[in-house]
């Protein structure tokens, strides 16, 4: 199953005013203060638990799950990697914007660990029908991506992914994948999307895998996003066969290199965020990639077949 690395965040540091503007340029998009906890929706449409020994994987159902969720973005995201809070996120410490008020909040629970500190795993998962309610998918603040949403079937945008520091040697990961497996056939989405991010902002020193990326997994050209014209960084940064897979691969972070096996494919461009720093490539699979063989790889096989028999 096919994993995004987390979305950049969609608040400039600067105000201290209770509106906060979202990183779409253009403006269009205001988020609104999230300190408070009274109007988070959750799904109906969510999947049974998943319980693996003391590991529990299913949506977040109430606020105190969603601020906990919020609580290990902040503590991985700003404090671990360096993001720039604004001053309420800094107060608060938590990682939090408009969406997820909408969104579904995928999470693992160790079920071991004293309750309200349970969650050490989470995912952000966000449909067209909470697209039309923000006005917008999240990574159209980054990319023109008009020609996926001309896609007829079921659209699905990835983000905000991270793991405890003290549970990256265990299975988290994969656990996830096993939540998002049976959300995937669940919601029937067909196409899934998001930014996976490079650490650092140093384009030149990414330009093999850019340019390998560029010339052997861009997307076709009616389903290819293209990064904003006030963002555009060219990916084509080396000739063809300058671009050597070796070289590539070892510069690729591993949640790309998985995208890769699942036939993946990028957008037309990089976008460099600063706030993260971070540069971010825009990654595009559908789920008909995702063949049976991988999901049996994940363990997935049994999670989707059971999805499939309670529709």
């Amino acid at each position: 199953m096919m994993l995004l690395s987390r979305l950049p965040d969609a608040v400039e540091p600067a105000s201290d005013s209770l509106m906060i503007t979202s990183s779409v340029k253009s403006g269009a998009v205001q988020l609104p203060e999230m300190a408070d906890t009274e109007h988070f929706q959750f799904s109906d449409r969510g999947f049974e638990p998943i319980v693996v020994e003391s590991m529990e994987i299913r949506l977040a159902r109430t606020p105190e799950e969603v601020l906990a969720s919020q609580r290990l973005r902040y503590e991985v995201f700003y404090e671990e990697m360096g993001a720039a809070p604004i001053r309420q996120m800094a107060e608060l410490r938590r990682d939090y914007d408009a969406y997820d008020r909408y969104c579904d909040h995928l999470l693992v629970f160790d079920l071991r660990r004293p309750e309200g500190a349970q969650v050490v795993g989470t995912y952000r998962l966000i449909t067209r029908d909470v697209a039309k309610q923000m006005g917008q998918f999240y990574s159209a603040s980054e990319y023109d991506i008009s020609k996926i949403l001309d896609y007829p079937g079921e659209l699905l945008e990835f983000g905000r992914s991270c793991v405890m520091r003290s549970y990256r040697t265990f299975p988290v990961m994969q656990l996830l994948w096993r939540g998002i497996a049976a959300y995937i056939f669940t919601h029937q989405v067909e196409m899934m999307f998001g930014v996976a991010s490079f650490p650092g902002q140093d384009v030149q020193a990414l330009r093999e895998p850019l340019s390998f990326l560029y010339h052997h997994h861009l997307a076709p050209p009616e389903r290819r996003a293209v990064c904003l014209p006030e963002h555009y960084v060219d990916m084509n940064l080396l000739p063809s066969e300058q671009s050597h897979l070796k070289a590539a691969m070892n510069k690729l972070p591993p949640l790309i290199k998985g995208y890769l096996r699942v036939g993946a494919w990028v957008g037309d461009g990089a976008y460099i965020d600063r706030q993260w720093n971070s540069v971010d490539v825009f990654i595009l699979v559908k789920t008909d990639k995702i063949t049976p063989k991988y999901l049996e790889h994940y363990g997935l096989g049994g999670v989707v077949n059971d999805s499939l028999m309670t529709e």
